[in-house]
């Protein structure tokens, strides 16, 4: 077994930061220079409190906080580690990459394309938009006491925004403020799950998803998808939660039909079991209106996570939980017992937004925009394309032999990959490549797509 890590941190009670905050964030800076490795033992929660003469919530709520982010990985009965795969740095041919949904990475270097999910396109917001957003957010004072289910002004016009993108029959009682999906899921997790719970995830499927229900106590449990997304007929009737994206299986690419729906919501009935909906890019498809969501076809036993990541950029930070009202209740009572909220600035300027009609009008434009790179993908690689009727990425089916070769060889010629591997919580059971075109421009898109299209061999076919 590997040692447990001495960690070099200290704690300024003087400062206005959270100590959970503080710890955190040393922790985090750490893994991202080099100082904490992959694998590496960190100290038990009760350890580490004592060495810094904090409570052990400090410690605990500091590495909630990181597992939520991927950082870290729990192994029970084994201790808290530095996960394999959270890591901005993995080594290949000597550049900096790493892949995951919505995680940390790097930026691609110059000249370089970048063909891994989880990135928009951050240059095609309107600066102007932007600008008078935060302008308005600024005239308002800071909330001395912020409202844990968020602004109420900002739930009323997510909820119309719900209503006419998505047709979400949901009033702003039902709409909680995020900071995006993973904290939307954590909040989730933290209220329904705990030890001797068992919580559901797509497999192959979203990594953060697995990170978060452990982090909590949960035994996590593959539910496997196919082409349409996952198989009710394999789910077990004593889950407690399961996670779900079923307007854009990430990331087989599935969508999942109206009688799977009516099917899975039936199972949720049956077994009393929370259907948590992730929606992180359904506002972008390509061939026909969005399916409905599952929330609106049975608000009793859905909660729908969904966030402006894909649509405006990580950096914003803000995502809504919608969920029915008891549940809802449960979740702000014990966000205010984690000390979680969103950025109330950040909240007014999104509102702004909303309010003017400027984030429709860029979700036009990028819808626009994202189509035509997804075409560019489907004309260079067309038979080995799956799932790409929405979104921001597809996935490209090939052999598993000749997965590992090619991403290798496109590392080499400077077109970065990502693979469905990763994404398994067991032994892969898909195979292929998941390409990623929100971050790339149309013409890196294009020469992507030629050198992967010319390093697949004929055999892969």
């Amino acid at each position: 077994m590997r040692s447990t890590i001495d960690v070099p941190l200290t704690v300024d009670r003087e400062s206005g930061v959270p100590l959970a905050v503080q710890v955190a964030a040393q922790l985090r800076e750490a893994m991202r220079t080099g100082g904490l490795r992959a694998g590496e033992r960190l100290p038990s929660t009760r350890g580490l409190a004592t060495l810094l003469g904090v409570s052990r919530t400090v410690v605990t709520d500091a590495y909630q906080q990181l597992y939520a982010e991927g950082w870290l990985d729990g192994r029970h009965g084994s201790g808290t580690y530095v996960a394999d795969e959270a890591l901005p740095y993995e080594k290949a041919e000597g550049r900096a990459v790493h892949a995951n949904r919505g995680g940390h990475r790097e930026e691609a270097p110059p000249g370089v394309v970048d063909l891994r999910p989880g990135r928009p396109w951050v240059l095609g917001y309107d600066t102007a938009a932007w600008r008078r957003a935060w302008r308005s957010a600024g005239e308002l004072p800071l909330n001395a006491f912020p409202d844990p289910y968020g602004h109420p002004e900002l739930r009323e016009l997510l909820a119309e925004h719900l209503r006419r993108a998505r047709a979400v029959p949901v009033g702003a009682g039902n709409v909680m403020v995020t900071r995006g999906t993973g904290n939307g899921l954590d909040l989730i997790a933290a209220t329904l799950l705990g030890p001797g719970t068992r919580a559901g995830v797509e497999e192959p499927g979203w990594r953060a998803a697995r990170r978060i229900f452990a982090s909590r106590g949960a035994e996590v449990v593959p539910c496997p998808v196919d082409e349409q997304g996952v198989i009710v007929e394999a789910l077990p009737d004593d889950l407690r939660v399961l996670y779900t994206t079923p307007a854009h299986q990430f990331p087989v690419g599935g969508r999942l039909p109206i009688p799977r729906r009516e099917k899975l919501l039936a199972w949720a009935r049956r077994t009393g079991a929370i259907v948590v909906e992730d929606d992180y890019d359904a506002e972008f498809r390509y061939d026909v209106a969005p399916l409905p969501a599952l929330y609106g076809l049975d608000p009793g036993r859905v909660v729908l996570l969904g966030t402006l990541s894909k649509s405006l950029g990580p950096d914003v930070g803000l995502g809504w939980l919608v969920a029915p009202a008891g549940l809802l209740d449960a979740v702000a009572e014990r966000r205010v017992r984690l000390a979680d909220r969103t950025s109330g600035p950040v909240q007014r300027a999104v509102a702004t937004l909303l309010e003017r009609g400027d984030l429709d009008r860029h979700l036009r434009r990028m819808r626009l925009e994202y189509a035509r790179r997804r075409a560019a993908i489907v004309e260079a690689l067309g038979p080995y394309v799956r799932g790409d009727t929405a979104g921001l990425h597809v996935m490209v089916a090939l052999p598993a032999a000749v997965v590992p070769g090619l991403v290798r060889r496109a590392g080499e010629r400077g077109v970065l990959l990502d693979t469905t591997e990763p994404h398994h919580h067991g032994p892969p059971r898909v195979h292929g490549l998941v390409l990623g075109y929100g971050s790339a421009s149309r013409a890196d898109v294009r020469r992507g797509c030629a050198v992967i299209r010319e390093l697949i061999p004929p055999e892969g076919a």
